[in-house]
């Protein structure tokens, strides 16, 4: 997988669908939430250690969703993780859902990173944004 890419299965369980045996529309948040925190820790970072050693924390900004097709109930689907641009101290990824190659859901997420005291936005650490950013041969 290339370091701005990144794809992480996850299987619906029952109590991540509401009545109709649907997943519950918040629910998307946390697959989506596990998928950018396995994609940092696929790239050797740990949120732990990023705030503890960094001094940093990443909190979401802004997000869109579109949502195309329910998954239900067992389904195993993959959420995808692209990373669109990284600015001085945010980042936009791109993530999806797909069951068996279909697309279920779209959605943008602008990630910021800040000092895990005040809050205050701050530059994307080094390390981190060059193992984010697409290596160009």
């Amino acid at each position: 997988m290339s370091n701005n890419q990144f794809c992480w299965p996850v299987r619906v369980y029952y109590e991540d669908t509401d009545a109709g045996g649907v997943v519950y529309h918040s629910n998307y948040l946390n697959f989506m939430e596990r998928a950018r925190t396995e994609w940092l820790r696929d790239l050797g970072f740990e949120q732990t250690t990023v705030k503890d050693e960094l001094g940093v924390i990443i909190v979401i900004h802004s997000l869109s969703i579109a949502f195309k097709s329910p998954a239900k109930f067992n389904d195993m689907l993959v959420v995808n993780c692209a990373l669109i641009r990284a600015g001085h101290s945010s980042m936009v990824i791109m993530q999806s859902f797909t069951r068996d190659g279909v697309l279920l859901i779209d959605a943008q997420v602008k990630a910021v990173f800040v000092n895990a005291e005040n809050f205050k936005p701050v530059a994307i650490p080094q390390a981190i944004k060059q193992a984010i950013m697409p290596i160009n041969d």
